[in-house]
């Protein structure tokens, strides 16, 4: 079984995190005296576009940059593992510049996934996350997405049921990602009660796997929202993120 990642303080954002790898950490909890608002773009933003729309709202409700903790992207289709990892460096150098991504370690959760239906003609901001002074003594978190590949394995060898698409197979990689997301809420200090919503990303039937392997662990307080969508990297079936956030709210592209 994968360790338990360790806990690193990110005072400047007001967050303690993680520690992932380069493009983004397992997941974050809000400090003492913060929490976390989510913000959803009423129209998906392409990456340059989305960066500015994000700098401009943290100005306006006078957060620094490293406020930014969370990202959940869209992307035309899945990348090959050579293309993530370019258009990883491209991403990161923002989060550089913004002074979140230092010393090797990116304190920034993300999920990023490629729409079936529809999809952007280029990678584009889906909503972000960010933490703001709060009294609110409710854990406020978000947990990073995760594929059916574990955390230190080999890629492609270690896909959990790599290339079965039946019934039993997608429920061994919905068990795989499951397993991640208890471990990530665990490294947290959280649990799935402490959860406002939950994502699945797929495009195969999650029925089967609902009363069997989620209900059980998440039960049924936050729900679970399902998007049609493939993870970022070709030869992954099944994603999921888990977030507990104080607030919510959809920004129209108007007041950009």
């Amino acid at each position: 079984m994968p360790r338990m990642s360790e806990v690193l303080a990110f005072p400047d954002g007001g967050y303690a995190y993680l520690k992932g790898g380069f493009p983004y950490s397992q997941g974050m909890r809000a400090a003492d005296g913060y929490a976390v608002e989510r913000v959803r773009f009423s129209h998906l933003m392409p990456l340059a576009q989305g960066f500015a729309a994000i700098e401009a709202h943290l100005a306006r409700h006078a957060r620094p940059l490293t406020a930014l903790c969370a990202v959940e992207l869209r992307s035309p289709k899945p990348f090959s593992m050579n293309g993530f990892s370019d258009f990883n460096r491209g991403y990161v150098a923002v989060l550089e510049r913004w002074g979140l991504f230092r010393d090797g370690l990116n304190p920034v959760a993300r999920s990023n996934v490629a729409p079936q239906i529809d999809p952007p003609a280029q990678p584009s901001f889906y909503a972000f996350s960010y933490t703001f002074p709060s009294e609110d003594s409710r854990p406020s978190f978000v947990v990073a997405g995760s594929g059916e590949w574990p955390e230190g394995g080999r890629f492609p060898q270690d896909i959990a049921a790599r290339g079965d698409l039946s019934t039993a197979g997608i429920a061994v990689k919905a068990r795989c990602v499951l397993d991640t997301m208890q471990r990530r809420l665990a490294g947290l200090g959280v649990t799935w009660q402490d959860a406002t919503a939950t994502q699945v990303y797929t495009v195969h039937d999650i029925h089967p796997v609902l009363a069997e392997q989620f209900l059980p662990r998440a039960g049924n307080g936050g729900g679970l929202t399902w998007h049609y969508c493939r993870p970022p990297i070709e030869e992954l079936e099944f994603e999921m993120d888990v977030r507990g956030v104080a607030f919510e709210r959809v920004l129209a592209a108007q007041v950009l």
